[in-house]
């Protein structure tokens, strides 16, 4: 019989934010993924890396600061770099728990980039705030490169400071096209391994010719999340976020936490604007792709419980066709 494949996103939660914290956290996280491994399913998982490729960025920005004769390091390398970190404590808390339940199944991260449309709308309209804050003379030497700035809690590509504010970096968030490593992971799968790729929503790259190039973006996880969902044919796509349930009204005094949400009800939900842009509409999207017509594939959005139990039926909402 055919194994069932899942495709596991990874939140903030499931991961922390400093280096303890991400060590101890990946634990709590490796014993959810072990259980679906144990149950037979064949399992990718994909993860944000928001605080981590923050921390890689304004690192590298500092020390070309202080250190003016090293090049600046592009967002697309601490992407890069933030999917190595991130991994090598994944693939390690995983593979230490597989073994103390005697099951043997290699592990691997990989480094993938992913493929973004270069006349996405999103490029001239970048919103994702970047780096370390910078004073006025920094931001406007940021305009001059053709990088955008913004005032931070202020507006866009703005440079007159205001009082106990400063200056930050702004990029774009284009949509996903196409995963390039997509054939590695494959073979992986194929291999009976445990995949973790796409990590932070990918590389973004432009294709030119035969070259790929670093973009100056970061890609919505959750949409990278969707799409190698859908390209690897997953049955199921589970994403562990901070909530336990979708919500309407959330944060409301009539909040109403769903159990179950159709397709239907989620385009409806998502164009009423009852989900917030940078937190759970990208999810409502991602599910709403990936489900597409398939009668077959379904999504689970919920919480990662901190002993790591089992993430199952009953848990979280289960939006299906």
């Amino acid at each position: 019989m055919k194994k069932k494949k899942i495709v596991i996103a990874l939140g903030h939660d499931a991961l922390g934010t400093t280096l303890p914290e991400q060590h101890e956290a990946t634990k709590h996280t490796a014993k959810a993924v072990a259980d679906f491994i144990r149950d037979d399913y064949e399992v990718v998982i994909t993860h944000s890396n928001g605080p981590q490729v923050g921390m890689i960025h304004t690192a590298m920005s500092e020390f070309c600061r202080i250190y003016p004769e090293y090049t600046a390091t592009p967002t697309a390398v601490c992407s890069a770099m933030s999917q190595g970190y991130i991994g090598y404590d994944l693939q390690n808390a995983i593979r230490t728990e597989l073994l103390g339940r005697g099951i043997y199944k290699t592990v691997s991260t990989i480094l993938t980039q992913v493929v973004v449309d270069p006349y996405d709308e999103a490029f001239y309209h970048p919103t994702k705030i970047i780096g370390r804050v910078m004073t006025e003379a920094e931001a406007e030497e940021e305009e001059k490169k053709g990088n955008h700035v913004t005032q931070v809690e202020g507006g866009y590509r703005r440079v007159v400071e205001e009082p106990g504010k400063g200056f930050r970096r702004i990029v774009s968030a284009p949509n996903p096209v196409s995963i390039v490593e997509i054939d590695a992971i494959k073979a992986l799968l194929d291999a009976d391994q445990v995949v973790i790729a796409c990590g932070g929503g990918g590389i973004p790259v432009l294709a030119q010719d035969n070259k790929l190039q670093g973009a100056s973006a970061v890609i919505e996880k959750d949409l990278a999340a969707g799409k190698l969902a859908d390209t690897l044919d997953a049955d199921r796509l589970v994403i562990l976020t901070s909530v336990d349930k979708v919500c309407l009204n959330y944060g409301k005094e009539d909040e109403k936490p769903l159990d179950t949400m159709t397709v239907d009800e989620a385009k409806k939900y998502l164009a009423a604007g009852e989900f917030d842009e940078g937190t759970m509409a990208p999810k409502i999207e991602a599910a709403i792709d990936f489900i597409g017509d398939s009668a077959i594939r379904s999504v689970l959005i919920t919480k990662l419980n901190k002993e790591g139990k089992t993430v199952s039926g009953g848990m979280g909402t289960l939006i299906t066709k």
